[in-house]
């Protein structure tokens, strides 16, 4: 009867609890905190791990950094909160975030009380900076690069038209992993005194580019048509929504 009681607290003692994931979103270059707190006890254990294949990415233990097996991605961009882990904060700092980092990463933490687990879904965003557009001729194009995840485009005018606008979208990916949008459009001659508007957005922010013609384009001479181009903002952040409205009128004539 002894025996059975002690190998029920035997499986007590190494009894690990797991959490559920937390959503991280973080911006491309940046620095950005992965969450992980435990309960407080003595011989404090910290390992992170990037899942499926359990990548070494930051480990503490003895009250010290270990690293002789981080992964070499990893090398010089993680950090832990030294002053709070006393306090329970297995936090993981994070430098110069690519797209690569995205992913599921697992914090295990290990104390003469037990062991915990959580995880965090970490999702990179470079938001859209800046739209471009500009014409050339009867030709309007709109171009956005540097953004993450793949963003979409597209085109309307102010006021409503019965334009039709075509599929003439191209996406590129560029060597860093983020994506250049672009787009063109061919004007009707008679089109004129029309605000078009190119939009692109991506589940972080939105930004729009406008160009005004105030003259047909078949009616005026060689670089003589008058247009203006402005570029609003629509940025989400986290539960709520900003609207953050940025507005450039450059007169060109």
């Amino acid at each position: 009867m002894v025996r059975q009681r002690s190998s029920y607290l035997l499986l007590w003692i190494f009894l690990t609890i797991v959490d559920g994931d937390t959503e991280v979103s973080c911006v491309f270059m940046e620095r950005c905190v992965l969450p992980c707190s435990f309960k407080i006890g003595n011989e404090i254990v910290i390992h992170w791990f990037k899942t499926p294949r359990d990548l070494h990415v930051h480990s503490f233990y003895y009250s010290r950094d270990q690293l002789g097996n981080q992964d070499q991605y990893y090398r010089n961009r993680t950090s832990l909160f030294k002053d709070q882990i006393s306090s329970g904060n297995a936090s993981l700092q994070l430098t110069s975030v690519e797209v690569q980092d995205e992913g599921r990463y697992k914090c295990h933490t290990s104390t003469i009380t037990g062991n915990q687990e959580s995880f965090v879904n970490l999702k990179v965003d470079a938001p859209v900076n800046k739209v471009k557009m500009n014409q050339v001729e009867n030709r309007i194009s709109c171009r956005s690069e540097g953004i993450y995840p793949e963003p979409q485009l597209t085109w309307s005018t102010s006021p409503p038209s019965n334009i039709t606008f075509t599929n003439t979208t191209t996406v590129e990916r560029t060597e860093q992993l983020l994506y250049n949008i672009s787009s063109s459009q061919m004007l009707s001659a008679g089109v004129y005194h029309l605000l078009f508007i190119c939009t692109i957005s991506t589940r972080r922010n939105r930004r729009r580019a406008t160009l005004q013609r105030l003259y047909a384009v078949a009616t005026e001479p060689e670089n003589s048509s008058k247009y203006h181009i402005t570029d609003e903002c629509w940025t989400t952040l986290f539960a709520g929504v900003f609207w953050l409205l940025i507005s450039v009128v450059p007169a060109l004539v």
